[in-house]
């Protein structure tokens, strides 16, 4: 388990410098320069040259590559074009909603998905279970955006139970209205997500259903709820669990979009803002924090399924 975990390590690690050089590439194949961003439409030929200098893009390619690698190894992004800030700063602020909408949004799905595709697939021979299929599916199909606007129409304008959108300047020191302008954000990417995830759930446990431990368990006199939780839970977990690392990285993309809906100060909207202003180290600072992340939920989901799972364990030691 060491050895595969130190492995997992070093794919991590080189899994995002791939991704920095990328990123880095990417950003500078586009067309103009990024010192455009410092000057206005009728700049001199030495005010350019001067806001080359300072964003360092009169430098060779590789040797602008090195400096921001070795940027990044001491935890700095930079400062904004812009704003002047620190990059990082910026991030951290926004993190403070992406972040507590993501999990929060995942923590919701989970508790919805794993019942109620249990439920489909043992009354998958009943209407109730080809209902709650049918049900997924659709919820498959629904777009998160427009599940959003559906959502502000009837909770927020018609009901007027929540706000239709933005977030305290005083963020989570207003906790009470904090809490209240993301739980329709919350419930628009949790009910999206948990439909996906309910089809794997519902898939494994299937499989659980047709297994021999689990008649093996019932020949023994235990009963068939008894059976399921205690020995079909573990290995039905298994698949599903290969399958939330990529679930909580959509979560978190989909928290990126839900974000513009809900006028949410979070990743999604410093993004499009820095797309707009031409903001390259606030983009390249958001994209590579957002690469990173869904990096580490990979990573977490390969050693939680190794933890779950022991015939992965040892088919690590060999």
């Amino acid at each position: 388990m060491l050895r595969y975990l130190l492995r997992r390590i070093v794919i991590l690690l080189l899994s995002l410098f791939v991704a920095a050089l990328v990123l880095f590439v990417l950003l500078r194949l586009l067309p103009g320069d990024p010192a455009a961003a410092l000057v206005g439409v009728g700049a001199t030929p030495e005010q350019i040259a001067a806001a080359q200098e300072q964003v360092g893009s009169d430098l060779p390619l590789g040797e602008q590559f090195l400096t921001y690698l070795h940027d990044l190894l001491r935890f700095d992004l930079g400062r904004s074009f812009v704003s002047r800030a620190p990059v990082i700063e910026e991030i951290r602020a926004r993190l403070s909603v992406t972040l507590p909408l993501t999990f929060a949004a995942f923590v919701l799905a989970l508790l919805l998905a794993v019942p109620l595709g249990v439920l489909a697939a043992v009354t998958s021979k009943r209407w109730s279970g080809l209902g709650l299929s049918v049900i997924s599916q659709a919820g498959i199909a629904v777009p998160v955006f427009w599940l959003g606007i559906i959502m502000v129409y009837i909770f927020a304008l018609n009901l007027r139970w929540l706000p239709s959108g933005g977030f305290p300047l005083r963020g989570y020191d207003d906790p009470a209205r904090a809490i209240r302008s993301i739980i329709l954000p919350v419930l628009t990417i949790a009910l999206v997500m948990s439909a996906s995830l309910m089809r794997y759930v519902r898939a494994a446990t299937l499989e659980v259903l047709d297994s021999e431990f689990l008649r093996t368990a019932r020949a023994l006199g235990e009963s068939f709820t008894g059976a399921l939780l205690r020995h079909g839970l573990r290995n039905g977990a298994v698949p599903v669990v290969a399958v939330l690392g990529i679930e909580l990285s959509t979560t978190f993309l989909g928290a990126v979009v839900v974000e513009q809906v809900f006028s949410l100060p979070g990743m999604g909207s410093m993004l499009l803002l820095a797309i707009q202003q031409r903001d390259y180290p606030n983009i390249q600072g958001v994209l590579l924090v957002s690469t990173l992340l869904v990096l580490i939920t990979g990573f977490l989901a390969d050693i939680l399924q190794r933890l779950l799972d022991p015939r992965l364990r040892g088919g690590a030691r060999r």
